[in-house]
């Protein structure tokens, strides 16, 4: 998914949620003159109360609304449950078909949050409070600030909170936040991205990275640098469309000019890190380095085909300051050539070859005197080089 998309995936988003909460309000608003003593609707069974004193009431259904201080009633029986969650607000259970669906509403019955989920689930302590909204149809969750407004402007695939602590999924990552009185604030990142059959995982643990950049701007990063290992190694050069709106030039093929090269794969990606970095215009800047474990198909100075691995480094470079604007600029590896294996020696002839062929070598410790150019060849008269031989009289 490239960055227009992701904008405009969650500018929909909101705009459903919005627009859910309007259908929800018209459909389960509440009549008017509710939010006066209603002769119809008779206090059963008073249950909680808020700190001005108004409280929730179950009526002889069992359907529970609320009443003020006066026992006067200011929100119709006519929920399944209901629970305080302050600032004049209720979390609230409505049947709807056959299922029960929770939203949350204000003192006047209005919908505030649309009745589309399986819970919702009050979350924090008293520095910071905020909620995780189920999803009935896919399971997705959804966090609500305090005044029941979305704190991200996406949903998530899980969410699980802790002391302290706020771990949320997507698709591509774990995301852990620390919770308290400043907030929500991403402490680490685990993102995964995928290519060519092979997974690669950014861990991300640096504070000062993580306040520059958030979970969308983190997985564009790792979506891009995918696609541009994709055209790095196959040349097809319509991966760079999604991640660059620039010169296609700055980003380079790996071994381009290498002619011996018959096929690249990717084997693995096993380190890959982020890093800050500096722009020539002031915007924010930001580096991934990686290293790949590459299957290498060439042809030898003797023309046969061999297969070799090869570790090659590889950067990228990227500029944005949010999802919107955030784009790579280049990408390159850092070798030019494979460090190809040296040729092998010649073998060498094993001892005893030519005896086998019929042949045998002189021995290199005899040496075979030639002629002179006198035609002696010094075999002549071998008593001169001899010790004499001297026979004792009897």
């Amino acid at each position: 998914m490239n960055k227009r998309t992701r904008l405009v995936a969650s500018l929909l988003f909101i705009f459903i949620i919005m627009l859910a909460a309007a259908i929800t309000r018209f459909y389960f608003s509440v009549p008017e003159g509710t939010s006066s003593n209603s002769d119809t609707a008779q206090i059963v069974r008073r249950l909680e109360a808020d700190g001005e004193g108004n409280r929730i009431f179950e009526d002889g259904s069992g359907s529970c609304g609320i009443a003020d201080s006066r026992d006067r009633i200011i929100v119709a029986p006519e929920w399944m449950e209901l629970s305080f969650a302050g600032e004049g607000r209720c979390i609230a259970a409505k049947h709807i078909g056959s299922k029960n669906l929770y939203g949350c509403i204000d003192y006047e019955g209005s919908v505030i949050v649309p009745f589309i989920y399986r819970s919702i689930t009050k979350r924090g302590d008293e520095d910071f409070t905020y909620y995780s909204a189920v999803s009935e149809k896919d399971d997705s969750v959804v966090i609500y600030g305090e005044d029941f407004s979305p704190l991200f402007r996406r949903s998530w695939d899980s969410c699980v909170a802790g002391d302290g602590e706020l771990v949320l999924t997507t698709e591509m990552g774990i995301y852990t936040y620390s919770t308290g009185d400043q907030g929500l604030l991403l402490k680490s990142a685990t993102v995964t991205g995928e290519t060519m059959g092979c997974s690669y995982t950014f861990d991300i643990s640096s504070r000062l990275i993580l306040s520059r950049l958030d979970v969308n701007m983190l997985e564009i990063i790792a979506s891009s640098v995918g696609r541009y290992l994709e055209y790095a190694y196959t040349g097809d050069i319509e991966q760079l469309s999604d991640i660059t709106g620039g010169s296609y030039n700055v980003f380079t093929m790996l071994f381009p000019n290498d002619h011996k090269i018959l096929s690249k794969r990717l084997l693995k990606v096993p380190d890959i890190y982020i890093y800050l970095s500096k722009t020539e215009n002031s915007q924010p800047g930001y580096e991934v380095a990686m290293i790949t474990d590459t299957e290498l198909t060439y042809s030898d100075d003797k023309g046969e085909t061999k297969t070799m691995r090869e570790e090659c480094r590889a950067s990228m470079k990227f500029t944005g300051s949010s999802e919107t604007d955030m784009t790579a600029v280049s990408g390159s590896f850092l070798q030019t050539v494979p460090d190809y294996p040296l040729p092998e020696p010649p073998e060498e002839e094993p001892e005893g070859a030519d005896e086998a062929d019929g042949e045998k070598k002189p021995d290199p410790e005899v040496s075979t005197p030639k002629k002179s150019s006198s035609g002696y060849d010094g075999s002549a008269d071998r008593s001169k080089l001899q010790p004499a031989t001297t026979t004792e009289p009897q």
